[in-house]
Formats: C-alpha cells, sequence, structure tokens
C-alpha cells in the first residue's frame, strides 16, 4: 500500500509540473510553433490561451444566403460555404475565429482581434468565382462589370451599387452581351499575393495537372489575344497572352497589399456555391475585453479563496488538502485549454468557476462519508478508504448527470450557432470530469500521504477532521 501511495503521489506531482510547463508564459521549444490553421503561412504557438471575441475584441458577422429570386437554396450548400469561408478565415491568420452554421441559410463568424474588419468580412463574403474570360473582340480593362457564361447576373447584382453611386455606369461597357467564359478558378491549385521589382502587387497562381493541360491547349490558341481575368463579373486585368502557359501564370491590376492578399485567398480556397450577404455586424472593443476578462480573474480569485476557507475551516487538515488538489485541478483546467486548444470565452469561464464548486461538492461527500465511517467506530486509515469508495457513486451519478446536460448544450450551441452555449458547455465538461480526477485520485492521494508522514498525530481523528 505505502509503495503504491508513493507511485500516486509522484505522478501527481509530476503532472502537476508538466501542467504547469503547459500554463505558465515560459519560453516553448520551436517544435510547438506550428500552425492551428490549413494555411501553414500562419505559425502560432499552441501553447497560447486562446481567448474568444467577448474577451479579446474584434467583429461578429452573421452572414445570411443571398439568393436571385426563383432559385432554392441545395441540401448541403451552406455547410459547403462555411467550410469554404472558415478556410478564408483561416487564411486571413486570424487566430481563434469561430464559423458556424446557423439554422438553413445562415454563417455566424466571429473574428477576434482583426485589424481590418471591413476588408476581412469582404474576404469571407465575396463570391470568389474566378474566370478567365474570351473578350471576343471585345476591348475589356480592369474595373468594367461584365456578364459572363458563368456568372450571368453580374450587372444586376451591381445595380443596387450603381444607383447607390458607388459603381460608375461608364464601368458596364457591355450591358447586353454575355462573354464566353473559357475556364474556370478550378484549374487552380494555389495562388500568393506577391510585390514585384517595383513593389506593386500581383498574385502568382499555379495550375493543377488538368488544369495545366485546358490551360496551354487555349492559351497557345490565342497567342496575341487578350484574356480577360475576371472575379464575380468584375474584371481584374486583361492582359495580352505572349505565350502558352502550362504550369503557373501572375494577375495584375494595380492592387493594393490587402487587396491582392484577400484575392488570393478567395482564389487558393474556391469559390463559395451560394452567394452571401451581411445581414448584421458587430464589433467589439479590446478594452472591453479587457475588462471582461479582468473582472473575471477577480470574480474567479474570490470564488477560490472562499472555498478554501470553507473547506480549511470545516474540515481543517482534509480541508487544507482538498484546496491544495483545488489548485492542481485549475492548473489542469488551464492545461488542457490550452492543449486542445478551447477558446475561452466569458459564458466557458463562467462554466470554469462553476465547475470549482462542483470540485468541492465530491470532497465534501467524501469527508462526509469519512466522518460517517469514524463515528461507526473505524480506524483511520480503514475510514479513509471506505469514505473514498463508499461516496464514489453518488459522486458519479451526480457528474453523469452534469455531463448530460452538456452534452444536450453542445449540441444546442452547435446545431443552432450559439457558440457562448457551447463555449460554456465545453469548459464546464472538462471541469466536471477533471473535479473526478481531482477528488477521488488527487485529494485521495495527498491524504494517504499525510497519514503516512505525521505518524501518530494525525491518526488522530477529531484534531484531523475537526468535529
Amino acid at each position: 500500500m505505502r509503495n503504491n501511495n508513493i507511485t500516486s503521489l509522484v505522478l501527481v506531482i509530476l503532472l502537476i509540473l508538466v501542467a504547469l510547463y503547459v500554463v505558465l508564459p515560459v519560453q516553448h521549444p520551436a517544435w510547438l510553433e506550428r500552425s492551428r490553421s490549413s494555411d501553414p503561412n500562419v505559425p502560432r504557438d499552441i501553447l497560447d490561451l486562446k481567448l474568444g471575441l467577448d474577451l479579446r475584441g474584434g467583429t461578429q458577422v452573421l452572414l445570411e444566403a443571398d439568393l436571385p429570386e426563383g432559385r432554392i437554396l441545395a441540401e448541403g450548400d451552406i455547410n459547403a460555404a462555411k467550410t469554404i469561408v472558415e478556410n478564408r478565415v483561416n487564411g486571413l491568420g486570424v487566430a481563434e475565429a469561430i464559423v458556424q452554421a446557423q439554422g438553413e441559410n445562415r454563417i455566424i463568424v466571429e473574428l477576434p482581434g482583426v485589424s481590418n474588419p471591413e476588408q476581412a468580412v469582404e474576404t469571407i463574403r465575396s463570391t470568389g468565382q474566378l474566370e478567365f474570360v474570351d473578350p471576343g473582340g471585345a476591348t475589356l480593362a480592369s474595373g468594367m462589370i461584365i456578364n459572363t457564361t458563368n456568372h450571368p447576373n453580374a450587372i444586376a447584382n451591381a445595380q443596387e451599387a450603381i444607383a447607390s453611386g458607388a459603381i460608375d455606369p461608364a464601368s458596364i461597357p457591355y450591358p447586353d452581351q454575355v462573354f464566353n467564359t473559357a475556364m474556370t478558378g478550378n484549374v487552380l491549385s494555389g495562388a500568393v499575393a506577391v510585390p514585384n521589382e517595383l513593389n506593386q502587387w500581383l498574385i502568382n497562381f499555379s495550375l493543377t495537372s488538368a488544369g495545366s493541360e485546358e490551360f496551354f491547349a487555349y492559351t497557345s490558341s490565342h497567342i496575341g489575344q487578350p484574356m480577360a481575368i475576371v472575379l464575380d463579373g468584375l474584371v481584374l486585368s486583361a492582359p495580352t497572352i505572349n505565350g502558352a502557359i502550362s504550369n503557373s501564370g501572375e494577375i495584375s491590376g494595380q492592387f493594393t497589399q490587402a487587396e491582392a492578399e484577400s484575392l488570393a485567398i478567395q482564389m487558393r480556397y474556391g469559390a463559395l456555391p451560394v452567394p452571401l450577404k451581411v445581414a448584421d455586424i458587430r464589433t467589439i472593443g479590446a478594452s472591453l475585453g479587457q475588462d471582461s476578462v479582468n473582472s473575471s480573474v477577480r470574480a474567479a480569485l474570490v470564488g477560490l479563496v472562499a472555498v478554501c476557507i470553507f473547506m480549511i475551516s470545516i474540515y481543517r487538515l482534509p480541508g487544507l488538502l482538498a484546496a491544495l488538489a483545488l489548485l492542481a485541478y485549475i492548473i489542469f483546467n488551464l492545461a488542457i485549454y490550452k492543449l486542445i486548444p478551447v477558446t475561452l470565452t466569458l459564458p466557458g469561464i463562467a462554466g470554469l468557476i462553476l465547475s470549482l464548486g462542483m470540485s468541492l461538492d465530491a470532497n465534501i461527500l467524501i469527508f462526509e462519508r469519512l466522518k460517517e465511517e469514524l463515528r461507526n467506530g473505524r480506524s483511520l486509515r480503514p475510514a479513509l478508504e471506505a469514505g473514498f469508495d463508499r461516496a464514489w457513486p453518488a459522486i458519479w451519478d451526480g457528474n453523469l448527470s452534469t455531463l448530460i446536460t452538456c452534452a444536450v448544450l453542445f449540441w444546442f450551441g452547435n446545431t443552432f450557432g450559439a457558440s457562448s452555449v457551447k463555449g460554456f458547455a465545453i469548459t464546464l465538461a472538462i471541469g466536471v470530469v477533471l473535479s473526478m480526477f481531482s477528488a477521488i485520485f488527487v485529494t485521495r492521494t495527498f491524504m494517504r500521504a499525510a497519514l503516512v508522514s505525521g505518524g501518530q498525530k494525525l491518526m488522530e481523528s477529531r484534531t484531523l477532521l475537526g468535529y
């Protein structure tokens, strides 16, 4: 028994040390700095604590399917659009972003800490239908709006902007002509924004194997002729084909850096299957988020000190050991949040604080059961083991019902785009699981170690338990 307890104590101490290494802001090895997104150019230390929109500040956007009259939203379109939007957000390098489908025709996007929310929103909502168009003898230039065979409603979609004065009617030189789409963006395998030697921004693109053949066949038969590069009906540029292109090419068009990077992201992750409009947008300031963090930390510290005082005053030494186990429990929670990682929000912090109290519930059940065993005449060591063993069914039943509730809340939050409900469910579930580990394993190990190291003085049950 003693050897087993020494092994358990060493294991607990090692777990606490590892968790502290994860939690504390110390220098971590370089191999931990890897991307958490699908874009390998966005490295992040995976041991950074991820803060949500309400704690870090940022922008929340509600996107809604914007279908032309008579068109019905196809099954799976919103989920496909969600995946593409998520890829675009990751390509922007926005850390801890959340993208969720809401209902049958909406997508919620949370962008913590974005420096240019307008550009980010335009990047994620733009249809992103790239086309290589045959001008057919017409003169096309960047800035023009045209109808194409793959985008026949481009001009109609621009009418509202024209009426508001945002678009010059002169940018629509061929209102009744539909231009032939030679190829779409499906021929691309990648795209990246780069500056040239004059510090002008352009997009270098590469082609798939099938796209290379298609591109080579078209460009080799149209040398000396223009080819328009069109995004959602807007002509980006209309360069002359100087030679056959088979593997890669470039797009120029007087882009700013932000415009070039936005376009490259849209090209890299494909076109949305359904047009999206911004149904609602709200911004949370970083200062408000920091105030929320400070208030949450104060609330957690006050609650922690209060429960520790309560446990020590009621249960004396076991209460002190339970308080130490509670500190270990908090360290384990934070380590898990960093390793999964969990995006921490205000409701998530509420789930953590609630789980603190539930962790002590288990210890109270154990200690009260231990008192009963002592009153029934058992000596301290058998009473200790019996107290833990006989309190376990009640602890398991209570925590199981909470975990079921967490599963229901998670499903609700995931299905209806309620990220705050989902965050609360995740942190509460993690806390419940760790609370069982803390109460049954960590506190029990500390209690056994105290009995062994304290000798006869700690065998006095009334001194030990305070009753």
